[in-house]
């Protein structure tokens, strides 16, 4: 058994704010102190890990090389704040999905020192529109299920984005449901009767909502106008380079549980320069990372930057700390992560009062942040 550990501050439990002490070893034992409105000054501020729904890469390793790159992702997105995560493939052949898959499901075995917890697999692509493709490579085709399940019995698939007007997949979503997969509505140019009859037929939520699917016109809503009416779940990329605040804040008032993620590649934590994204070079520059001819190909975002941003256009921190947290637990149904409250995981990102990282501790290992 673990060593008790005792950090103290303001606490973000799902009751509120605790002035107090938090005391755990891998699982959260006990949060002593008594309720505030809000931290006070100059205290840590100790929030819930974050849970990043859509990881490419990171620490200049992408998850579709295989062979160990997955840990260096999750290592670098740790010393972020990080402590859980999805590893996201993109469109490719069978063959090179396998291989990322098979290092994921590696991953998961067991969980690398330093690095983030690898809950599952968020398979985006190849199931996607060919015209709206953003930065996925060509190769986008019709999902069955019986590929699906095969893929997913080399990883555990818990998220999976499709275009639902591409003939078929209507039939898979429900299929896919049944299944325990949560489909997302993505790189899609359908209309907003198709998003509607995706959602009825068991979609689950949208995948970066705004980026890649068709656009929101008073006569002709699309898969935005879809999301906004009518989902209770949708991802978003906080970077202000992929949206924009007014938008992030239309998203807020109509989605219930936005979840942030970063949507992030190889270049995170990096410097500028040529990386790998799939099968295609992407160019990390200016904060934003994009193919040669300037479409934005994800993201170099990091959680706690993502959390900043929000906090910067206005998003009160205990609000912000939901989209980053609580929203993705709950989505994936992991109700014992997301949340600080006794038997939780101890996933614990410790911030000073300016939302700079200072710890993070993922199951109770306390992580280096130096160079975060």
């Amino acid at each position: 058994m673990n060593p008790i550990q005792r950090i103290s501050g303001a606490i973000l439990t799902p009751a509120g704010w605790v002035s107090g002490q938090l005391s755990f070893d891998s699982r959260i034992v006990a949060i002593e102190g008594e309720a505030v409105a809000a931290p006070r000054a100059g205290q840590p501020l100790l929030l819930p890990g974050f849970i990043d729904l859509h990881v490419h890469g990171g620490g200049g390793a992408d998850v579709m090389e295989g062979g160990g790159a997955i840990d260096t992702v999750a290592r670098l997105h740790a010393r972020h704040g990080t402590t859980s995560l999805l590893a996201t493939t993109m469109t490719a052949p069978r063959a090179e999905i396998e291989h990322a898959l098979a290092d994921i499901a590696r991953a998961m075995a067991g969980r690398a020192a330093g690095a983030a917890r690898v809950l599952g697999v968020h398979l985006e692509g190849p199931y996607l529109s060919p015209d709206k493709l953003g930065a996925q490579p060509a190769g986008a085709r019709a999902g069955t299920l019986a590929e699906v399940m095969a893929l997913a019995a080399l990883a555990p698939i818990r998220v999976l984005t499709l275009a639902p007007e591409i003939a078929g997949h209507l039939a898979l979503i429900a299929a896919l449901r049944g299944a325990g997969i949560r489909v997302q509505i993505g790189h899609s140019g359908g209309s907003y009767e198709d998003g509607v009859a995706a959602l009825a037929a068991g979609a689950a939520g949208f995948t970066h909502l705004f980026n890649a699917m068709s656009g929101l016109h008073h006569r002709a809503p699309g898969m935005v106008g879809a999301a906004l009416a009518h989902a209770e779940y949708a991802e978003l990329i906080p970077d202000l380079l992929h949206v924009h605040a007014g938008a992030i804040h239309a998203a807020r008032r109509a989605i219930p549980r936005l979840c942030c993620v970063t949507d992030s590649t190889a270049g995170a934590g990096m410097p500028d320069g040529a990386y790998r994204l799939g099968s295609q070079t992407v160019h990390k520059c200016l904060g934003g990372v994009r193919l040669a001819d300037g479409t934005l190909a994800g993201s170099v975002l990091t959680m706690d930057q993502a959390l900043r941003n929000l906090v910067a256009i206005g998003i009160p921190l205990q609000q912000a700390a939901l989209h980053l947290s609580t929203h993705p637990a709950d989505y994936l149904g992991e109700g014992e992560r997301g949340r600080l409250q006794a038997g939780a995981h101890a996933d614990i990102v410790e911030l000073t009062p300016e939302l700079a990282i200072n710890r993070c501790f993922v199951e109770g290992e306390s992580l280096a942040i130096t160079g975060a």
